[in-house]
């Protein structure tokens, strides 16, 4: 399998593979695919471990990182602090209320109140600029931005190492503003996705967005776990896939047994766009606690990111407890997937998933081509 982006990243197969969890990114390069660590909630203490570790097993091959810089980021000098107490006093009491409502419900008393939970939570959050030093201390060979047009000093930053800078976009006027910023790879992400995503469907949104920014690359991402569709993204123009949650069901995935069993028993129906995790449309698997942010009566959800300094410490305390056979805990969980996870019915290791998606594009293409005989 040749194409622009294997060329461009020195890889066999057109597969990118988004993952927290540095086993699978490991796993993928040494597969043939391009694994990119999603490092945006690790300190970057955290974050060199995690690299560290990379190098060490991926016999050279190359990977990525995924960290979330935004555009004002380039306006904040080295180490600048986030003033997070700031933060904490523009939630509502009535939002901070709801959340230990949510819980009550299904018999779920929160480990502290929710400002204390908040308040850990927030001085985790590591500066972007950090995470950025971290990242390129070390042999990456692409750099993704994952919300909005990164800043310059990103972008600067890729140029001077040699490092491709990707950009996700749900929609074709978005694609070419991060073309013009000076992005060298889009990724194109439908609606279909799990996280955060647009309203257009992969299907339409692929050439549309194809036909606007050639001769740069694109990548297809959006409910993408199978090879045919990975093939259908190259009919459709893409230079290879962007995947994230067909991993989320592997062994070596940061996945919660309790969620892995509800990926592994959901439909494609089963997911949902909601607000109720970070303030913006993310897609997730429906429960409980996605239907209490739309129900009548319930608080309109914060905007990003006093929404996940409410949510993110709650549903990591219902994982915790989930973890430990609660049954409220474990009907409330959800974690992000994408509409894919009603083909990602069983549990099969990173690098089989891998082979099986290669051996399904390279059919997917053969049948195609017995139609022009």
């Amino acid at each position: 399998m040749k194409t622009a982006i294997c060329d461009l990243l020195g890889i066999d197969l057109p597969l990118l593979a988004f993952s927290h969890c540095r086993d699978v990114v490991v796993e993928v390069s040494l597969a043939g695919g391009f694994g990119v660590l999603g490092g945006s909630m690790f300190t970057p203490e955290q974050l060199e471990t995690e690299l560290k570790w990379i190098d060490d097993h991926i016999q050279g091959r190359p990977y990525g990182v995924d960290i979330i810089v935004p555009e004002r980021a380039a306006a904040l000098q080295p180490g600048t602090p986030i003033d997070m107490d700031a933060l904490l006093a523009a939630i509502p009491a009535e939002h901070r209320a709801y959340v230990d409502e949510i819980l009550a419900a299904h018999g779920v008393t929160p480990a502290a109140g929710p400002a204390t939970d908040g308040l850990a939570f927030a001085q985790s959050i590591p500066a972007p600029d950090e995470l950025l030093d971290v990242a390129f201390s070390h042999p990456i060979k692409l750099i993704a931005n994952a919300l909005g047009v990164p800043p310059a000093v990103m972008l600067e930053r890729g140029r001077a190492a040699g490092v491709p800078v990707a950009a996700l976009v749900g929609a074709r006027e978005h694609a070419i503003k991060q073309v013009a910023a000076g992005v060298d790879i889009i990724i194109a992400q439908g609606t279909e996705a799990g996280g955060h995503c647009g309203e257009v469907t992969t299907m339409v949104l692929v050439p549309e967005v194809v036909e606007a920014v050639a001769p740069v690359p694109v990548l297809a991402a959006g409910g993408i776990v199978t090879g045919r569709q990975m093939a259908a993204s190259i009919a459709l123009g893409a230079a290879g896939v962007w995947t994230g949650s067909v991993w989320l069901t592997t062994p070596e995935a940061e996945t919660a047994p309790h969620t892995r069993e509800k990926f592994l028993a959901a439909t494609s129906r089963d997911t949902v766009r909601s607000k109720g995790r970070t303030g913006k449309p993310s897609r997730q698997l429906k429960s409980p606690w996605t239907d209490a942010w739309t129900r009548p009566g319930s608080p309109e959800p914060l905007p990003m990111p006093l929404q996940t300094l409410i949510s993110e410490p709650a549903l990591r305390h219902v994982d915790a407890l989930a973890a430990a056979g609660d049954a409220g805990a474990q009907d409330l969980a959800t974690y992000w997937v994408g509409q894919g996870v009603g083909l990602m019915n069983e549990v099969k290791s990173t690098r089989d998933v891998v082979y099986d998606m290669a051996t399904d594009y390279a059919d997917a293409v053969e049948r195609v081509a017995r139609t022009l005989e």
